[in-house]
């Protein structure tokens, strides 16, 4: 196997392995079969280009090149399928715009499902110049054990060696409250004369974090994508670079396109494998109900369900929360019916309280709901503790064109870090990417008549009403309203202080009365 040989099928198990993702799910276990699947393709592709190179095998060598320049620029670290780096933007980017719009927006990952964004740990060398020194600081995950899917931890970081500007730091998931002990380690840095800060510490922490960090995307349509891309990159190869067009040479650039063509149709049939997956409605894990007193109360056979609940050893709990929700300080059972002519009845003092069917066993859970003929229409909504794009496609088929009015306060991109375990620091393209999956779906959500209310702040404005404008269409939207904040800032600022966030106001349907 010659080098450019090597490179192109180096490239394609890059392709089908990506980065290792660690977890349990019917997407991940897709994956790992994606994988494993990769002997296979490189047995038939070997057999398949021996059979269509055999008149021309000089021609070996400047497909396999050909092959690898096309492939090595559309995919990413994850095995994502986008526009990982292509030298054919401007091309692309002419086949955005058209007559029927003045303005698009444009971003590489809008083809795109975004699933998640991940920490995929590797050892890492980061040169980081302080006021003229320069440091080699070495990061040492090899202690780190794989995480289950979904998992978020924190890491630490332990101080191992440091030899003249060399540094080495061991990384570790962080347990029982386990910190890194930032300030023994600048103690040591003094010591041994390395003159970096907590700031500048902080901020090598933060290059290492974020250079481990992998997006994992889902390619929409990967077959038409590639095909599309490959015609472009070959009709610019033919007319930039292309001279000889005899029959030989013909036939040589017809078996590229063949061979380019069945890769394009391998990675596609398990990418197509991969959408079905992410798309598909979920399994309702478990469901719960908060229903007041009253109502039960009010149901044919009501006040003997209620005295089932009391009697039972869950309402112990269920007392526990109203205390902590602040609903009441003490609850005496004795007072909870009260005699009328009407027969027992319960009293006003207790009539709202919520029973959350969480605390009781099926038994009375089964008792509460068959009091009910219709339970939906009586429900005054639902909460659904679930990933937002999972939720929003499981319930489509229940509530479209139902909801009336969407409110959505998405995390915001913020420039750094925020101090609670979820992601606020996403490359923008990845942000839009996430955001406008789950607002096109809200959108089949809404009745004609129903408004949406999208939360942002001077992070992502701009891509907001961009965005909003191509999902819901520019005459849809209906207002920008300021909402000032309330934060309080006591030092000298180093730029103007920004203390207000932006609401988009968007209806479904314009012609429709709100």
């Amino acid at each position: 196997m010659n080098q450019k040989e090597k490179l192109f099928f180096d490239k394609l198990k890059d392709i089908f392995i990506g980065a290792k993702i660690e977890g349990e799910s019917g997407f991940i276990n897709l994956m790992r079969i994606k994988s494993a699947y990769f002997d296979v393709i490189f047995k038939e592709l070997v057999k398949d280009i021996e059979e269509k190179t055999k008149d021309f095998p000089e021609f070996r060598e400047e497909l396999f090149d050909k092959l690898y320049s096309f492939f090595k620029t559309y995919f990413s670290e994850s095995g994502s399928i986008y526009f990982s780096y292509t030298p054919l933007k401007s091309k692309v980017y002419e086949r955005v715009y058209t007559n029927q719009k003045d303005v698009a927006l444009f971003w590489k990952t809008h083809m795109l499902y975004y699933v998640k964004t991940d920490k995929l740990w590797n050892n890492l060398t980061i040169d980081f110049d302080a006021e003229g020194v320069n440091y080699k600081i070495h990061f040492d995950v090899s202690k780190l054990e794989h995480k289950k899917g979904n998992e978020k931890r924190e890491i630490i970081y332990e101080l191992k060696s440091i030899k003249d500007k060399e540094i080495t730091f061991i990384v570790f998931y962080s347990e029982r409250g386990r910190k890194t002990k930032t300030e023994e380690i600048l103690r040591t840095f003094k010591k041994k004369k390395i003159f970096l800060d907590e700031e500048k510490l902080t901020k090598i922490f933060r290059i290492f974090e974020k250079q481990n960090e992998v997006d994992f995307f889902i390619n929409k349509n990967a077959e038409v994508f590639l095909k599309e891309q490959f015609d472009l990159w070959l009709k610019n190869y033919l007319f930039d670079d292309e001279s000889d067009f005899s029959e030989k040479r013909l036939k040589e650039l017809k078996a590229l396109k063949e061979i380019a063509y069945k890769v394009i149709d391998f990675v596609a049939q398990f990418e197509d494998e991969l959408v079905k997956i992410w798309n598909k409605p979920k399994f309702v894990l478990n469901s719960n109900y908060v229903i007041t007193l009253d109502r039960i109360a009010k149901k044919k056979d009501g006040i003997r369900v209620i005295e089932e609940i009391i009697k039972h050893n869950g309402l112990s709990e269920q007392i526990k929360e109203w205390r902590e929700l602040g609903i009441l300080e003490d609850f005496d059972r004795k007072k909870l019916f009260t005699t009328t002519l009407r027969g027992k009845e319960i009293s006003k003092e207790y009539e709202h309280l919520p029973i959350d069917t969480k605390y009781f066993d099926e038994n009375i859970k089964l008792e509460i709901l068959s009091l009910f003929d219709n339970l939906d229409e009586e429900l005054d909504g639902w909460l659904i503790h679930s990933e937002n794009y999972q939720a929003l496609k499981t319930i489509l088929p229940k509530f479209k064109e139902k909801v009336q009015t969407i409110y959505i306060d998405p995390p915001f991109n913020k420039e750094q870090d925020a101090d609670y375990l979820y992601n606020v620091k996403y490359k923008d393209s990845t942000w839009i990417t996430l955001l406008g999956n789950r607002i096109t779906l809200a959108r089949d959500l809404l009745k004609d008549t129903g408004s949406i209310f999208v939360r942002c702040d001077y992070n992502g404005n701009m891509y907001v009403r961009l965005l909003m404008n191509q999902i819901f269409d520019e005459e849809n939207f209906r207002n920008e309203i300021v909402m000032r904040g309330t934060k309080q800032t006591f030092e000298e600022p180093k730029t103007f202080t920004v203390d207000y966030d932006n609401l988009y106001f968007y209806s479904k349907n314009s012609e429709e009365k709100l």
